[in-house]
Parts: structure tokens; C-alpha cells; sequence
């Protein structure tokens, strides 16, 4: 059986022994199977022209790596090496096997939703960036709570004071929102979640809408600016007074490669500690 994926790039957690030392032992086994392999770290993620990426690390690791390269299109799986992850479900111990199987075409096939978000101020947009999980409006150290208007397609939702909002995908149902008692989506829906951080009104319950809506949130109150927008809780900016996030779904997808007897079920049991 010839091999799918020719030319693979191997990325492992920056500054971690562990990883870099397990990422060693990948190159070697992808060599010897016949693939062009190139070892990259996170930073070196917005330059990936191979066939397949591989993630060596946990979930976070895999979420900075899936946003770099998912403009590319280029597929990703993921080696896990610590706790069981949503997203990297590979395990170290027999990793070769998957992985061989994987190489020549035997695997399961997911399509992820990334969200875009772009921040105004004054009318003119002064911040971009994506997110796989979430984008979150939420105070910073102080404890006073924060005010802010949200809007689906234009119409008015709601005006609330809360500890902020997570606006998240499929895939993000999983992290911070289930936190905050947001549902749990099924992966391969079409659909964002919005769920409010510790609101003040417990009446303002999570929502679910479709993946084509656009949301808005404007903030009325920061909080004397102790107010942050992040992004899979790995980059963040300072809001203010009056500022504008719009978020929708971003025009690209990520593309995941698992293996063949991946179950999503089996994940939440495993993750939830369920029966």
C-alpha cells in the first residue's frame, strides 16, 4: 500500500524535553517509512507546505498549531503525551501503528469550525485574530463586574452585567464554556454557543445559533478598561468603553486526522468521569 501523505511536518511543544525527545524518535520511524520530514516548534507555524502535520504535545499545543495552518488546509493529528485530550488522541504507546495506518490513508476524517473575530474602536478595526475554541470577553483581576450589549444578526439579545462571555465553537464546548455550564456540542455541527461568565441576572441562560450568524457584543461598562478579549486563551487585548467585537465563523476549517477507532464518546467519558 502506497502512502498518502509523502512530506510530513512534525511540530513539538516549545522548550519541552519530553516532546522534543518523542518528536526524535517520530522522525526516525516517518524516515524509515519513506516520508520527507521537516521538525518544526509552535513559532515556526505559518510556514507549512507538507502533506500532513503531526502535533506532538497536548490540546493547547495542537489549538496555536491548528490556527497557523488552517488557511493551508494542510490535515493535522495529534500525538498525546500526558493527560487524554479532546483534540490529541494519539497516545505515545503504539503510536507507530496508528500513525503507519494514518500514512496510508486509514483514518477518520473531521472538519473543525474556526471563529474570527475583529475588534473596533472608534470605527476602525484595530485587531484580528481567530480562535478554535472560544473567543471570551471577560474582567480582568478586579471584581467588579463588567456591561456589555450582544446582538446575533444585528438584532438585539440582550444587555447584561456579568463576569463576561464565551463565544464558542463545537470544539470549545469542551473547554472554558463547559466551565461556565454551556452545552456540549456535538463536533461536527454548525453551530456557536454562547455562554455567559458568572452573569448577575441568572436568567441569562446559554445560547446555541447557527454557525452563519454573526455576533456582536459591545461594551458599555469595562470596568475603568479591566476588560480582555482572548482567543483560545492564548493571546489577548485590553477592551474599552465603547469598543466593538464582531465574530463569526472564519472561511476556513481545520482539518483533523483520526484513528479509525476514535470515538468522541469514549473521549467524554474518559475527560467527564462518566459511567
Amino acid at each position: 500500500m502506497s502512502l498518502i501523505f509523502k512530506t510530513v511536518s512534525v511540530f513539538s511543544r516549545q522548550n519541552d524535553p519530553a516532546a522534543r525527545a518523542v518528536a526524535d524518535e517520530l522522525e526516525v520511524f516517518l524516515l524509515k517509512l519513506g516520508c520527507d520530514v521537516s521538525r518544526q516548534e509552535n513559532d515556526d507555524a505559518g510556514n507549512v507546505t507538507s502533506d500532513l502535520a503531526i502535533v506532538v504535545g497536548g490540546d493547547g499545543t495542537l489549538l496555536h498549531i491548528a490556527r497557523n495552518i488552517a488557511p493551508q488546509g494542510t490535515p493535522l493529528a495529534g500525538i498525546n503525551l500526558g493527560r487524554l485530550g479532546f483534540l490529541v488522541d494519539i497516545p505515545r504507546e503504539g503510536m507507530e501503528n496508528i500513525l503507519r495506518e494514518i500514512l496510508h490513508g486509514i483514518y477518520q476524517h473531521e472538519e473543525r469550525i474556526l471563529l474570527s473575530a475583529s475588534l473596533s474602536r472608534a470605527g476602525e478595526i484595530i485587531h484580528h485574530a481567530e480562535a478554535l475554541n472560544d473567543v471570551v470577553v471577560s474582567k480582568g483581576e478586579l471584581a467588579r463586574l463588567i456591561e456589555f450589549e450582544t446582538l446575533v444578526d444585528g438584532t438585539h439579545v440582550n444587555t447584561a452585567r456579568a463576569d463576561g462571555i464565551i463565544v464558542a465553537t463545537p470544539t470549545g464546548s469542551t473547554a472554558y464554556a463547559l466551565s461556565a455550564n454551556g452545552p456540549i456540542l456535538a463536533p461536527e455541527l454548525e453551530a456557536i454557543t454562547l455562554v455567559p461568565i458568572c452573569p448577575h441576572t441568572l436568567s441569562f441562560r446559554p445560547l446555541v445559533i447557527g454557525s452563519r450568524s454573526t455576533v456582536c457584543i459591545r461594551m458599555l461598562d469595562s470596568g475603568q478598561d479591566n476588560t480582555y478579549l482572548s482567543f483560545d486563551g492564548q493571546s489577548a487585548v485590553r477592551l474599552q468603553d465603547g469598543d466593538v467585537v464582531d465574530i463569526k465563523m472564519a472561511e476556513h476549517r481545520v482539518k483533523l486526522l483520526r484513528p479509525v477507532n476514535h470515538s468522541h464518546f469514549d473521549v467524554l467519558r474518559a475527560k467527564l468521569r462518566w459511567g
